[in-house]
């Protein structure tokens, strides 16, 4: 077995840990990593080993911080996302090389984890690409669902947001979407905002 295959043995099995579970008995974590990876072999033609793993460790032990250990607001929120990032790509780092992938091309998965060179480095935005439409396609009708209380225009705010963190090519990707009705809708408002600011 080579070094990319035990990496990734090594990475699922840190993925199966998590406590949360699909409809179908499977840990929620290793779904999400199977999606990414799925929308990075989409994205980037001929995807590297490298890449592939990387995109498997987009939310690697993210149930080991919860939302809820910082505060409530969104300070508490961003720090949460920055430390998330940061973790994820130190604890990558580790299974890499505990794997015997070269010390280089670990460094390569922690700058495309930690999301550093967002917009510059390909590897970093082809992560950020599929993490949006993972997003879109399996998590923004529970998201929805979620903040009910949020009023239509804020939920268009998020999606213009969300919308100017793909590259072009994620956006085609986006648009290619089969998205709920009422989903739909509110992405084209954000279409509407985005392309008129």
């Amino acid at each position: 077995m080579n070094a990319y295959a035990r990496a990734r043995e090594l990475i699922d099995a840190a993925h199966a840990a998590d406590p949360a579970r699909t409809a179908d008995g499977r840990a929620a974590e290793l779904v999400y990593a199977d999606h990414m990876e799925t929308w990075v072999a989409r994205l980037v033609e001929n995807a590297t080993p490298l890449l592939r793993l990387a995109a498997r460790c987009q939310h690697l032990e993210r149930w080991t911080t919860p939302r809820g250990t910082f505060p409530e607001g969104k300070a508490g929120y961003l720090n949460w996302r920055r430390s998330l990032y940061v973790k994820q790509a130190e604890r990558a780092r580790e299974l890499l090389l505990a794997a015997g992938v070269s010390t280089e091309e670990a460094g390569e998965v922690v700058t495309w984890v930690s999301k550093t060179g967002l917009k510059t480095n390909p590897g970093t935005q082809a992560l950020e690409d599929a993490a949006v439409l993972v997003f879109l396609e399996n998590e923004i009708g529970a998201f929805a669902a979620q903040h009910a209380e949020y009023p239509r225009e804020k939920f268009v705010d998020i999606l213009k947001k969300t919308w100017r963190k793909l590259s072009p090519a994620g956006q085609q990707a986006a648009l290619g979407l089969d998205l709920p009705p009422a989903i739909a809708a509110l992405v084209r408002d954000a279409l509407a905002g985005a392309s008129g600011a």
